[in-house]
C-alpha cells in the first residue's frame, strides 16, 4: 500500500528525516513556517556519532569540507589554566563546527527541490482511522497517512495533542553571535569553553574566518536585568577573563538572547499515527553540545522503522485521548533496540 508521510518542521530533525525517507523511494512532503532555506542561529558542533549516521548519504563527507574540525574541546579558567580536554577518540575522528544555517543549506540541497515548501505554518492537525489532515495558517490543508512532528522545543503539535506545560527552565541564560576570527587574539583557533565565578563563555572557530562565541550566567526565569543586557554589559562581566574574551566582545555588533530550557521527556514518542523526533521530542539543554546530533539520529531511526513497519499501517488503532499500540509501539521498541545496540 502505497504511504505519504508528512512532516512539520524544515530544520536538522524534518530535513534528514526527508532525506532518509525518500532514500528508501518514499513519498514525503516537508513543511516549514519560514518563508526560506536556511535556519537563524549561530555556530553548531557536529560530533561523530551524527556523521556516522549521515555516512550512507554522502553528507558526512559535505560536512567535514565545509566545516571545521577539532579532536576535542579545552576547559579553561578565566585566567587560562587548563582544566580538563573532553578529547574525541582517535578511532572517531573529530568534532566539527558549522554555522546552522549553512548546515540546513547542506541539508536542503541533499533532497529533489519539490519536497521541500516554506511559509507553511501548521496550527492544528486532526487524525481519524485511516489518516492524519495538517491545517496551515494560510488556509490550505494536507493529508498523510503518517506525521512527522519535528517542529522544535515549541512544538505545535506536542502542545495541540499533550495540552502540557512542558518547559523546565535550567537556571541560566545565554547570549550567543559570531565575529570575524581576526579579533581573536593570543588564541590557538581551539574549540574553548572558559569558567569563572562571572559565568561560562565559549569560543568556537568557524569555517570562512569566523567565530563563534557564547556567554552563559546563572539567572532567575525571565530575568528582566539580563533581558536587557548589551553587549557592553558582557564586556564590564567578562572584561577579566583571558583573551581573546574581551576582544571578541569588542567587536561584537549582534547577539542573541534567551533562557535556556528543555522539556519534561514524553512517555511515548508516538501519539496515534504521529510520530516526534528532535526537540519537538526530547529537548534538552546544549551543554553535551548533542542537540543536532540527537536529532540526526532520530531522524534516521525513525525512517527506518517507517519503511520496516510501513506495511502494517493499516492495522493502527485510532484511539482518541489514549496513547495506540501495535505499529506505533514499534517505534518506540526499535527505538529503544536502535540506542542500545
Amino acid at each position: 500500500m502505497h504511504k505519504k508521510v508528512i512532516i512539520i518542521g524544515g530544520g536538522t530533525a524534518g530535513l534528514c528525516a526527508a532525506i532518509k525517507l525518500k532514500h528508501f523511494g518514499m513519498d514525503v512532503k516537508v513543511f516549514e513556517k519560514r518563508t526560506k532555506p536556511g535556519e537563524a542561529g549561530a555556530g553548531i558542533l557536529i560530533a561523530p556519532n551524527a556523521l556516522k549516521a549521515l555516512e550512507p548519504f554522502g553528507i558526512a563527507d559535505r560536512i567535514i569540507r565545509a566545516g571545521y574540525g577539532k579532536d576535542g574541546i579545552q576547559i579553561v579558567t578565566d585566567k587560562g589554566h587548563k582544566i580538563m580536554k573532553l578529547s574525541v577518540p582517535d578511532e572517531y575522528g573529530n568534532l566539527y563546527s558549522i554555522h546552522r544555517e549553512e548546515l540546513n543549506l547542506l541539508f536542503y540541497e541533499a533532497l529533489p527541490p519539490d519536497t521541500v515548501q516554506y511559509g507553511k505554518e501548521c496550527v492544528r492537525i486532526d487524525q481519524d482511522e485511516q489518516h492524519v489532515r495538517i491545517s496551515f495558517h494560510d488556509g490550505s490543508e494536507e493529508m498523510g497517512d503518517i506525521l512527522i512532528a519535528a517542529d522544535g522545543i515549541h512544538s505545535i503539535i506536542r502542545k495541540q495533542l499533550t495540552n502540557k506545560d512542558s518547559y523546565r527552565f535550567a537556571g541560566y541564560t545565554c547570549w550567543r553571535g559570531i565575529v570575524p576570527s581576526s579579533y581573536c587574539t593570543d588564541w590557538k583557533d581551539e574549540f574553548m569553553e572558559i569558567w569563572g565565578a562571572k559565568g561560562r563563555f565559549g569560543i568556537i572557530p568557524l569555517p570562512n574566518k569566523q567565530v563563534y562565541w557564547y556567554a552563559i550566567v546563572n539567572s532567575r526565569k525571565n530575568d528582566a536585568r539580563f533581558a536587557r543586557y548589551t553587549v557592553n554589559d558582557l564586556e564590564n562581566r567578562f572584561g577579566n577573563y583571558r583573551e581573546p574574551i574581551p576582544s571578541v566582545l569588542k567587536a561584537s555588533r549582534q547577539m542573541t538572547h534567551r533562557d535556556i530550557v528543555d522539556i519534561i521527556p514524553m512517555e511515548n514518542f508516538s501519539l496515534h499515527r504521529v510520530l516526534f523526533i528532535g526537540d519537538a521530542a526530547h529537548a534538552f539543554t546544549p551543554n553535551l553540545g548533542q542537540g543536532a546530533c540527537q536529532a540526526i539520529e532520530d531522524a534516521v531511526v525513525a525512517a527506518e522503522c517507517i519503511r520496516k513497519f510501513s506495511t502494517s499501517l493499516c492495522g493502527v488503532r485510532y484511539a482518541p485521548q489514549e496513547e495506540s499500540g501495535g505499529y506505533f509501539q514499534a517505534f518506540l521498541d526499535i527505538w529503544k533496540n536502535y540506542a542500545v545496540g
